[in-house]
């Protein structure tokens, strides 16, 4: 029935929003909102009615969570970095039948999920961040789902991404979206150390792997990168656990996913941080595809 019509590995650094604003910092992350505007632009093209976000700043120590509520509004101030980001409004229409999908079939997966559309939850800034550069006008209806799962495993939220799909594809009627919103490597720079480390990965041996992945992504090995992905996230710091990327992954088909990235944005260091904008191409789930 529907459609996933885009797939994404996504930045939502903090200091993009600083980015905008007069100071020393103006126009350091030209280059992530311009990619930012570049899928944007991308999902207008391919008929995109709904974003959802798998978002590692929505942090649960229990199930699977859908922020599906009709209609966000508010004015957001991060309490982790409220310097980045103070008193930046946003306003967006949700996806309360989607979500409500999605939830539906990740249970009759046995991957146990909520969905909340009467809610008061409000949106955490991985979906934030990028909605204000792709959805500034409102065109797409947003829906967010929890992405740092504190007592979950990889392979589960790789079956929840799996469940996202397939609730897409077989009870969806409409074209869909979808982006992992987290970073590669994700040590922050000391306290005390921030400055130093605004446009610096902490440590060379993080930068090393992360650019190692990137070019896994690029060539399309796969079959490496899910093997890795564990002790990739253990070693370094990865952003929510990483799980946003095992949901991704699992929504194109796990291991059997083939395909090469397309990098919008290279990798960059943000406040000790790796980060990236890429696109992953949508193909066929193959039969063999488990997550």
């Amino acid at each position: 029935m529907g459609t996933l019509a885009l797939a994404a590995k996504i930045t939502h650094v903090p200091s993009m929003y600083l980015s905008e604003l007069d100071g020393p910092h103006k126009g350091c992350r030209k280059a992530a909102i311009d990619g930012h505007h570049e899928i944007g632009r991308r999902c207008r093209a391919l008929g995109v009615d709904t974003i959802v976000v798998f978002d590692v700043h929505w942090l649960v120590n229990s199930e699977y969570h859908i922020n599906c509520a009709p209609h966000f509004k508010g004015v957001y101030t991060s309490n982790e970095l409220p310097h980045f980001i103070k008193n930046m409004p946003y306003e967006y229409p949700g996806n309360p039948e989607l979500g409500q999908l999605i939830a539906d079939t990740a249970n009759e997966m046995g991957v146990v999920s909520r969905a909340h559309r009467d809610t008061t939850l409000e949106l955490e800034y991985g979906t934030l961040v990028p909605m204000r550069y792709m959805n500034g006008d409102q065109h797409f209806k947003v829906v967010s789902v929890s992405g740092w799962c504190m007592w979950h495993n990889l392979e589960e939220s790789a079956r929840f991404g799996l469940a996202v799909r397939k609730a897409i594809e077989d009870r969806y009627d409409g074209t869909v979206a979808v982006f992992a919103s987290g970073s590669l490597s994700h040590h922050f720079a000391n306290n005390g150390t921030a400055p130093q480390y605004m446009h610096k990965v902490f440590d060379p041996f993080l930068e090393s792997v992360d650019h190692g992945v990137v070019a896994m992504w690029e060539k399309g090995d796969w079959h490496t990168f899910v093997d890795m992905l564990p002790m990739y996230n253990e070693k370094c710091w990865g952003e929510g656990g990483m799980h946003d990327t095992a949901m991704l992954l699992g929504m194109l088909g796990g291991r059997d996913y083939d395909q090469k990235v397309e990098v919008i944005t290279p990798y960059f260091g943000s406040s000790g941080t790796g980060q990236i904008n890429a696109i992953f191409p949508v193909t066929p789930l193959k039969s063999t595809a488990t997550a």
